[in-house]
């Protein structure tokens, strides 16, 4: 379950944790419900987001709930799905709300992994979930893991942005020391939520922390969408 390209300092400190009873719980859980069901992501794409980000190079956290639960979407990265597989609505609100706050066009695919490489961890509060099931891994012993995870990144001494979109998210405001670190909370991007979304600026407010903190902010641009003349956008680069 915890694959050998990890960045030593995630494997190290998963490896301890593999030892306690929830994860091994967890560990038995997850395989059975592979044995039983489609579960996403695949299992070597679980850890993906520790692969891309170590935890030395951690300067932000987006936190969401769990994976997508349709099939070629999730694949490690909260949010983000793999090139090729059309935006889910929460990710185009994002992609909106990035071009609203920076100017920046509507990416023309939703994989995230240049940001997880300049150090912006996307984790998810859950890493498995069965197909169609949201919220089916739920309670399983996943959030004592990411749990785990924020409290190891709030004890650094290096600050850290965490980004809370929704109620889940938020509920880890708690585990974060506020005098060290920044927090940038909203609504969720779904559909259901996004009008408390759109409009709060989390780009350019996670730049302005780096920035204070002496530090580059992050290059959020992606490749850009473009869409042939005549179609609905009146023009090559789509406006969502």
């Amino acid at each position: 379950m915890i694959s050998s390209d990890l960045p030593i300092d995630w494997r190290e400190w998963l490896l301890a944790e593999a030892d306690k009873t929830y994860f091994l719980n967890l560990q038995s859980f997850v395989a059975d419900e592979r044995r039983r069901s489609v579960v996403y992501p695949p299992a070597d794409q679980v850890f993906e987001a520790f692969r891309l980000c170590p935890v030395d190079r951690t300067q932000v956290v987006i936190l969401g709930q769990d994976p997508y639960h349709r099939p070629r979407q999730a694949h490690g990265l909260s949010f983000s799905v793999p090139a090729g597989v059309p935006l889910p609505p929460s990710l185009r609100n994002i992609f909106r709300e990035l071009q609203s706050d920076l100017g920046i066009p509507m990416a023309k695919d939703g994989c995230l992994t240049p940001w997880a490489e300049q150090g912006v961890l996307l984790l998810n509060s859950v890493l498995t979930v069965r197909q169609g099931e949201p919220g089916s891994h739920r309670n399983r012993g996943w959030e004592q893991l990411t749990d785990s995870v924020i409290r190891r990144l709030s004890d650094r001494r290096e600050p850290v942005v965490f980004v809370l979109w929704g109620n889940w998210a938020q509920q880890k405001r708690a585990l974060i020391d506020t005098s060290r670190h920044a927090i940038i909370e909203s609504a969720h991007p779904s559909p259901l939520s996004a009008r408390g979304f759109f409009g709060t600026r989390p780009f350019s407010r996670v730049d302005d922390l780096l920035r204070k903190w002496g530090r580059p902010g992050v290059d959020w641009r992606l490749p850009p969408r473009f869409v042939p003349q005549g179609t609905a956008g009146g023009g090559r680069t789509a406006k969502g």
